[in-house]
């Protein structure tokens, strides 16, 4: 499994955002109001999975990995960078929806008082998710081993 690569995500982010602008401009009429509060839970999981990467960062550079009392199995770790991937790409997903809801809203703003209501909500969603795709790339550097080869290093095409 190869890191997650942020052209990828950023593709990811551009696609969602193409096809969520049109379902956006179709649907609109039919959204629940948008709070501040519609994001944050994308913040909360952010937070833990940063956290996450903290503590697996620390452990692996402790030395304490492997099969014992209190130290990280190897299977872990795995599991580790499969959520880390998990995160990345489903904050681009989002990122990319609520970015297409931003850039509906901002030019309806003066028109239309929901838009301008909804907007606040949505720009906190957006950033949100930019939080979880941090958060995730965060979680999958941190699982790397101290004698992996650089990131930045692809592998020779064959």
């Amino acid at each position: 499994m190869g890191l997650t690569r942020k052209r990828d995500l950023t593709l990811a982010v551009v696609v969602t955002g193409l096809l969520g602008y049109l379902l956006v401009r179709a649907v609109y009429r039919y959204f629940p109001p948008l709070t501040l509060w519609t994001g944050v839970s994308l913040l909360g999981l952010a937070a833990v999975i940063g956290g996450w990467g903290f503590l697996v960062r620390a452990r692996i550079r402790d030395g304490e990995i492997g099969v014992g009392g209190g130290r990280l199995h190897p299977l872990a770790v795995a599991r580790s960078v499969v959520i880390a991937k998990a995160s990345a790409w489903m904050g681009s997903v989002v990122l990319g929806w609520w970015l297409a809801v931003v850039v509906y809203l901002l030019p309806r703003r003066s028109e239309l008082r929901v838009a301008a209501e909804d907007t606040p909500g949505a720009v906190v969603a957006a950033l949100c998710a930019l939080a979880l795709i941090v958060a995730g790339l965060w979680l999958q550097h941190c699982c790397r081993s101290p004698d992996d080869p650089a990131e930045d290093a692809d592998p020779a095409p064959n």
